[in-house]
């Protein structure tokens, strides 16, 4: 009988079932998966015999994801994002390592296990951040476009301290002239692939990319195994697989076929990070965590409160407002999966004992699960935090309205949301010679209308901030195409506060939307969806007839 066949079954029917509970109880999904493979794991049931098969759909589920986060990462975006990437980045980890490792000396630890303890505080997880902002489609907004690019900056730290610690045997003990020489030959592959990167994204991708286009099931499949042998082939020269899997993506980034093999893996992705985070959940060791609390207790407050207020510092003097810094701060409020392989290797190496490999295995819980509600609930928190984070501000924000400008006059129309029906809708206000401002949350969606000749500006809807501190004196109609009722709720709240003497037009998707807005006051309701259809409905009647 296969009994792991049955095994495989049964846990993802159980993954179904506290899945459902999860969504009836409001509860963060990539909690309850991890809950069943702490379940399923060796500190309870240990019922997982399966567990290798497990790992490499977990592994496979990671590649992927890594490499989707790769393919929306474009030329333009590194242009544009790369300086206060690095910057946030690097500032985050050099702030995480000095102090963590000056709590673990205040802890009582010696200065080898603080260094490592204060190293792996500084990994944030990747994979979760970029399943949440995904899930609250805020993957390509601002703050979550610049998340992802410090995010890789750390993900290429890791790599480099895995490299570095694995490069270190015991006996020799940790010898900063070998780290050193280590570290450049690092950077020195590091540079090369990039270099083999440009060269296929140039010459050989293209081309293989348009005869793949023939078949949309043969792309789906090229994707994945390209995906799949650049991790195996960045592992196999010494790089994580991510950082492979990373740069397969980026390879592909630039190409016209990027959305399409975007949405084609989706389901996919999803389906196998369930194994990555039951896996996650399964290795989490309970046994020796007992005599950690006070210093996990420490630590993790260290990272859910001082990682986020290091990347709002940071961002707020390069002229950002304290909303994005806020928002893109939350991100790094966990330490990785990679924090708890990285002291793992400490151990196998002797540098650090068991009991260090405990206190991070409970601040990993800890952080995961706490920073999970935060970024789910992030919006609710800013606006009830908001006021006491006006330090983390210029009086200027230069770098976020650097396109419109504090004293810029305002056109007679501005439009919310440059997605199909409000891209259309604003370019069609520009063929015809209406004077129109274009507003998304999306900078690069705002950089390819501005490429066309069109007055385009970044604006996020649920920044009260950005909408009060402009001129909307000389504005005769703002448009909201975007379908959100909850938000043009908001947004009529706030015309009305600020004395808005021209029309407010809302997108809705629903019947029921549009019923709930008219009666808030709403006196504009578009429902592009419905009228489409009225129209060809009357259109194939009129042909009939």
């Amino acid at each position: 009988m296969d009994y792991q066949y049955y095994e495989f079954a049964a846990l993802l029917l159980a993954s179904t079932l506290v899945g459902m509970l999860a969504v009836r109880l409001k509860q963060p999904l990539i909690v309850a998966f991890i809950l069943v493979g702490i379940v399923v794991g060796p500190s309870f049931m240990d019922a997982l015999s399966a567990d290798q098969h497990i790992a490499l759909l977990a592994e496979v589920g990671v590649t992927i994801l890594l490499f989707v986060v790769g393919l929306k990462l474009d030329m333009h975006l590194i242009r544009h994002l790369g300086m206060v990437a690095v910057a946030t980045g690097l500032g985050q980890l050099i702030f995480t390592i000095v102090l963590g490792f000056c709590i673990g000396i205040g802890l009582g630890f010696d200065w080898v296990n603080a260094l490592y303890i204060a190293v792996a505080l500084t990994f944030s997880s990747t994979i979760i951040i970029v399943k949440l902002l995904s899930d609250k489609k805020e993957i390509d907004s601002l703050h979550g476009r610049i998340a992802m690019g410090f995010l890789i900056v750390q993900d290429i730290a890791v790599v480099l301290a895995m490299m570095v610690v694995g490069s270190l045997s015991a006996s020799a003990g940790i010898e900063i002239e070998k780290t050193g020489f280590v570290v450049l030959a690092i950077i020195a592959k590091l540079l090369a692939a990039l270099a083999i990167v440009a060269l296929m994204m140039r010459y050989i991708l293209p081309r293989i990319m348009d005869l793949l286009a023939r078949s949309p099931e043969l792309m789906l499949i090229f994707a994945i195994a390209w995906g799949t042998s650049a991790a195996a082939l960045g592992d196999m020269v010494g790089f994580s697989k991510e950082v492979g899997a990373f740069l397969a993506g980026f390879s592909l980034a630039s190409t016209s076929y990027r959305e399409v093999i975007n949405a084609r893996l989706a389901s996919v992705r999803d389906f196998l990070l369930l194994f990555f985070f039951i896996h996650l959940g399964s290795q989490l060791e309970f046994a020796s965590l007992g005599e950690e609390l006070g210093a996990a207790a420490i630590f993790s407050l260290f990272v859910l409160i001082g990682n986020p207020l290091v990347v709002m510092a940071i961002m707020g003097y390069m002229g950002y407002r304290r909303r994005t810094g806020f928002l893109a701060g939350l991100t790094v409020a966990q330490i990785s999966e990679f924090s708890i392989i990285f002291v793992a290797m400490g151990i196998s190496l002797g540098h650090v004992g068991e009991n260090t490999l405990g206190l991070i295995t409970l601040v990993g819980i800890i952080t995961i699960t706490l920073s999970t509600y935060m970024i789910l609930y992030s919006h609710t928190l800013y606006e009830k935090l908001s006021p006491a984070l006006g330090f983390f501000e210029r009086v200027n924000p230069f770098r976020e309205e650097k396109e419109l400008g504090n004293n810029a006059v305002l056109p007679p129309v501005l439009v919310f949301g440059l997605g199909r029906y409000g891209g259309r809708l604003v370019e069609r206000f520009h063929e015809n010679g209406v004077e129109v401002l274009a507003l998304d949350f999306d900078p690069e969606l705002v950089r390819v209308y501005q490429r066309q000749g069109i007055r385009a500006s970044y604006a996020d809807m649920e920044s009260h901030e950005f909408i009060e501190h402009l001129d909307l004196e000389g504005v005769k109609w703002l448009i909201s195409t975007v379908p959100d009722v909850n938000l043009n709720l908001g947004l009529m709240k706030l015309l009305k506060d600020t004395r808005f003497a021209g029309e407010l037009a809302v997108t809705v998707h629903h019947e029921y939307d549009g019923d709930l807005l008219k009666k808030a006051g709403v006196k504009h309701v578009l429902s592009p969806y419905q009228e489409a259809a009225d129209y060809m409905a009357q259109r194939v009647k009129d042909a009939l007839n």
